[in-house]
């Protein structure tokens, strides 16, 4: 730990920004953690759920079910189960208006993530360039080439880009996992609508 802080203050100035970027993508990312783990439920157990609580309790009875299950899955179905008395094009309207709305709470903070992971290498390169150019700087005030200066300036300069590309491969593992998880709820939610479509089509034709 002495190692790495020691590293750190060797980086200069650009460590600083760097770290702040660590902090903000961590912070998102946590955030997403949760977030994610909260809206993911078995779609299985619940589309199970719902069919047989729409054959027992008819609209009202999928609907209170879809109201004690958290996700965006049961979110969106509440909201086509809503407006099934308008008819099965209203309910599908709704539906498809409530996963836009859910799709961008889902992918809320990741344009953060990706901004970091931008950010941090061109930070760390640009603090590298800064580190060289007082290394050069070292040189002609010495006006001596020993590969004592040259290596420890060029050292130095380094560490920025090092810390810079750690950060962003941190945070990267971290964008594609939410990003597989985002893809599989959206996956899970066209599934859910269609098949709620199917079984409010067979009500009706019931009726």
């Amino acid at each position: 730990m002495d190692g790495l802080v020691e590293l750190f203050v060797k980086g200069g100035l650009f460590m600083w920004p760097i770290l702040a970027l660590l902090i903000v993508g961590l912070g998102f990312s946590i955030e997403r953690v949760v977030t994610l783990t909260r809206a993911s439920v078995n779609t299985r157990k619940f589309l199970s759920r719902l069919h047989s609580a729409l054959q027992e309790g008819g609209i009202e009875g999928a609907a209170a079910e879809c109201e004690k299950t958290p996700g965006p899955v049961a979110s969106i179905l509440h909201a086509g189960l809503s407006r099934a008395d308008k008819g099965l094009e209203s309910v599908e309207k709704s539906i498809s208006n409530a996963g836009s709305i859910e799709m961008a709470f889902l992918e809320r903070g990741m344009v953060v993530l990706s901004t970091v992971i931008v950010l941090a290498p061109m930070v760390g390169f640009t603090g590298t360039v800064q580190g060289m150019v007082g290394a050069f700087q070292q040189i002609e005030a010495a006006n001596d080439i020993s590969p004592a200066i040259v290596a420890g300036g060029i050292s130095e300069a380094l560490l920025t880009t090092l810390f810079g590309l750690v950060v962003a491969m941190i945070i990267q593992v971290f964008y594609n996992f939410f990003n597989s998880r985002i893809d599989k709820l959206i996956l899970d939610m066209e599934e859910s609508s269609v098949e709620l479509m199917d079984a409010l089509v067979d009500l009706d034709h019931k009726n």
